[in-house]
């Protein structure tokens, strides 16, 4: 019986349901579609990082082991590094932000050959003069260029001299003194320093000597630094997530409370008749809640699907800047936070319904 209530209910009044509905499903979209964003980050630095094919990696004095930094080495540890014990090569990098989560990486092409593997080019040739850009396929559907194009980065004309596929260190590459140049900072740093060693069994004993000569630096395996990229792990991300998550159950519960004392008042000879043939409080709470928890799964289900489309838009406006993932473990996660924010919602409207005296609520206009 509950259930054909519910459903006549909620049909009754189309329009009132279906803006309910969506706007519950705006903070399921909301909450996805950052936990999509952080996520696709996290995994894009993690391929990124996975295709360099080092097995160490040397950061400057005082910089973050996660993320870039304007901390820099001298290029001459890069030679130092490379007769390490163990150590089969030592790769300089320099990093370059152009603004927003965008960098160029400043490698030498040979060295950067050996280690990764080199790249897979879809089109053009490699590195060979100082203006040369090589870009993913990400970013040049961003910025809409081909092989051969322009694009003005740091105030400075680069000629894209070949198109790549993504996966290797970062988006955006050029060699390192025509970068130093560029940026005007002078040549002989570098950013970050990758080794990679003659056997990978040796990681450990390895970090170990160079922690105890390089003290300053820190120093750190790319398995370690793996695991260090995560959402959990990126400092204020999980904050932020729990404001968004605050949020969302906010907006759930601000929508279904003001939709259901509508819809109390608007039947309130509904639920006059309903106790005046015997329903009892806990029948009409019941009620009000089912309505309420239906229509936080409808706005979980709108608000998936929306997450779909506002990824497929995000993709394809800026692959490379902002990427993203569909994270199906959050699906449960956010109808639970849109489905709890709608039955919290309906608890005041509900205790009101159950304090309606019938005789009142028969006579009510």
């Amino acid at each position: 019986m509950i259930g054909r209530l519910v459903w006549e209910n909620i049909t009754h009044r189309p329009l009132r349901t279906m803006l309910s509905v969506l706007m519950i499903a705006v903070p399921v979209t909301l909450i996805l579609t950052l936990i999509g964003l952080s996520t696709g980050f996290v995994e894009d630095s993690r391929r990124r990082q996975n295709g360099v094919g080092a097995d160490i990696l040397v950061k400057p004095r005082g910089a973050s082991i996660v993320g870039f930094s304007n901390s820099t080495m001298p290029v001459s540890l890069v030679a130092k590094l490379a007769t390490e014990p163990h150590v089969a090569q030592a790769m300089g990098q320099v990093i370059a932000t152009i603004g927003g989560f965008d960098a160029i990486m400043g490698i030498d092409p040979a060295a950067f050959d050996r280690m990764s593997g080199g790249f897979v080019f879809l089109s053009g040739h490699p590195l060979s003069g100082p203006d040369d850009l090589l870009i993913d396929s990400w970013y040049a559907d961003q910025r809409h260029v081909q092989a051969g194009g322009k694009l003005n980065l740091l105030n400075h004309q680069w000629t894209v001299a070949g198109i790549v596929e993504p996966g290797k260190l970062g988006h955006i590459f050029a060699q390192i003194v025509p970068l130093e140049e560029v940026e005007g900072g002078g040549s002989g740093y570098v950013s970050q320093i990758y080794l990679k060693l003659d056997d990978k069994a040796h990681t450990n004993e390895v970090i170990g000597a160079l922690r105890k000569k390089y003290d300053e630096f820190p120093i750190v395996s790319m398995e370690e630094l793996q695991s260090l990229i995560s959402v959990d792990k990126v400092p204020l991300l999980s904050t932020f997530l729990l404001v968004v998550e605050g949020i969302g159950v906010v907006i759930g519960f601000l929508v279904v409370s003001l939709s259901m004392y509508m819809a109390v008042l608007q039947r309130t000879r509904e639920i006059g008749i309903l106790k005046s043939l015997g329903a009892t409080k806990g029948f009409i709470m019941g009620l009000i809640l089912a309505e309420a928890f239906f229509l936080g799964l409808g706005g979980t289900i709108f608000g998936i699907i929306f997450s779909y489309g506002s990824a497929g838009i995000i993709h394809r406006a800026m692959p490379a800047s902002l990427p993203v993932a569909i994270v199906y473990a959050w699906w449960p996660i956010s109808g639970a936070i849109a489905m709890g924010a709608a039955l919290l919602g309906a608890l005041y409207p509900g205790a009101i319904a159950v304090r309606m005296d019938p005789i009142e609520a028969l006579a009510y206009e």
